[in-house]
């Protein structure tokens, strides 16, 4: 059998998934470092018509500067040998058995697709929601174009401290004038617009040098045109363990988050029209409601170190009722299982060793399959983590390259995959219907001095990629 990797017989390589963790992974393989005559080429299979995952559909419509990764990732779409298969579905289109028949290699980068739940009673009751569904649905995610959120209470209830839980609770504060310039979806701008919440509670269940938020987001609530941020002094008052971790771990970032929370802590209501509260040691303990949300009984936390010296939020017999109208909960996500693929219930991830996806009975590698992102490690970092993670996997994938460890298929062909989308997904999206899609987006934006206006819907999408392709 010919070498593989060469103009003749490429090494092909499966990706599915589109967001950044899928289009570094595209990137490396296609301009891998120290190997200029390696040929390759890279299939990337997205269940969406738009590629970029959570760049798209996770950053707020606020942080346009987050969303500028796009074009390094515009630039890995045009390398040659890459192709774009929008609008595809693992599972309904294509199974996990068609790609190891197709390719050499499978990488699998579908992140994080779901909410933990805190496991509480109330917990489904209308008007209580992951901050998953919130985020999706103003951002335009078709999924999510349907769904309704009703603000028109006076509080709202964040459950949660990371960067997600505070974007959330920005965007319930942002003035209509600040949002009505960003490209956040029109069915959602109009809801914000006419919100009725003036007070955003922000609940920590642990203490403040334990929050996950970073830095920048922290600071970023402070500065809200028309929100005052508060924080009770003894919220930030931290206990002897919290005190000697910051100091002897030398995290840098929880201990400016504790000196950003005590400047917080020190301001009085200017008189803004809304209010973000931030609290920590608290944990919901139950939603109350006669059908939908009335109020969260939240009991009151300590916190002590365990046995191996890990700092933990303890429950109190505290406990104290907290009315709200809307309760959305961003306290970690989790994958979810692919059809054929290993899946590890516990973690929510996909098995593997640095990327190499291993069967979960005999714990070894499994030949030409490969994971990447939060699938791989959980959800854990930003957009940027994603590049070194990927670049881990694909050096991996290289390694077996090089001592003949990846799959033998039958018809590694460019052309063979093209026969099977010909019969199972006709009408899938390429990246130049991307491309459409996102110039019909832009020209919408324009009229409006906005960046873009974004197709919503499925049927919109798809229409936009078409109707370009056919003229």
């Amino acid at each position: 059998m010919s070498a593989i990797g060469n103009a003749t017989r490429p090494l092909r390589v499966a990706i599915v998934g589109s967001g950044p963790a899928g289009f570094y992974a595209a990137g490396h393989l296609l301009a891998p470092k120290g190997r200029p005559d390696l040929v390759v080429e890279v299939d990337v299979f997205e269940r969406l018509p738009t590629p970029w995952g959570l760049v798209r559909g996770g950053v707020a419509p606020d942080h346009p500067n987050i969303k500028a990764v796009s074009r390094v990732f515009d630039k890995t779409a045009a390398r040659p040998g890459f192709r774009f298969f929008g609008n595809v579905e693992l599972g309904r289109d294509i199974s996990h058995e068609d790609l190891l028949s197709r390719y050499h290699a499978v990488i699998y980068a579908v992140g994080a697709e779901t909410d933990k739940r805190i496991g509480i009673p109330g917990e489904d009751l209308a008007g209580s929601t992951t901050a998953t569904e919130f985020v999706a649905w103003y951002n335009g995610h078709p999924d999510y174009r349907h769904r309704e959120f009703d603000l028109s209470c006076r509080r709202a209830v964040v459950v949660g401290n990371g960067n997600v839980a505070m974007d959330v609770a920005r965007m319930l504060a942002i003035t209509p004038a600040e949002l009505e310039r960003t490209d956040v979806a029109d069915h959602a701008l109009e809801v914000l617009r006419s919100a009725a919440i003036e007070e955003i509670v922000v609940l920590g269940r642990r203490g403040p040098a334990q929050a996950a938020f970073t830095n920048p987001e922290l600071l970023e609530l402070g500065e809200m045109a028309d929100a005052d941020v508060l924080v009770d002094p003894r919220d930030v008052a931290l206990d002897a363990h919290s005190a000697r971790s910051i100091e002897s771990e030398g995290d840098l970032t929880a201990r400016r988050n504790v000196e950003i929370l005590a400047g917080y802590s020190e301001r009085r209501p200017t008189g803004k029209r809304k209010r973000i509260i931030l609290r920590f040691l608290v944990s919901p303990v139950a939603i109350i409601g006669n059908g939908r949300v009335e109020a969260v009984q939240l009991a009151h936390n300590e916190i002590a170190a365990d046995t191996d010296g890990i700092l933990r939020a303890v429950r109190t017999e505290r406990r104290e009722t907290l009315k709200a109208g809307i309760v959305l909960r961003s306290i970690g996500y989790r994958g979810v299982a692919l059809p054929g693929v290993p899946f590890d219930e516990r973690r929510g991830t996909i098995p593997n060793q640095a990327g190499r996806v291993t069967d979960p009975q005999a714990r070894e590698p499994l030949r030409g399959v490969y994971a990447v992102g939060w699938i791989k490690r959980g959800p854990s970092g930003v957009i940027g983590t994603n590049k070194k993670d990927a670049h881990e996997t694909v050096d991996n994938l290289l390694a077996d390259l090089d001592r003949g460890a990846l799959l033998e298929p039958a018809d590694p062909t460019s052309e063979a995959l093209d026969a099977l989308l010909a019969e199972r997904r006709p009408d899938y999206v390429s990246y130049a219907g991307w491309q459409a899609i996102e110039r019909a987006e832009r020209a919408a934006g324009e009229p409006h001095d906005r960046p873009h206006v974004k197709l919503c819907t499925f049927e919109e999408l798809l229409a936009a990629a078409f109707d370009s392709a056919a003229s």
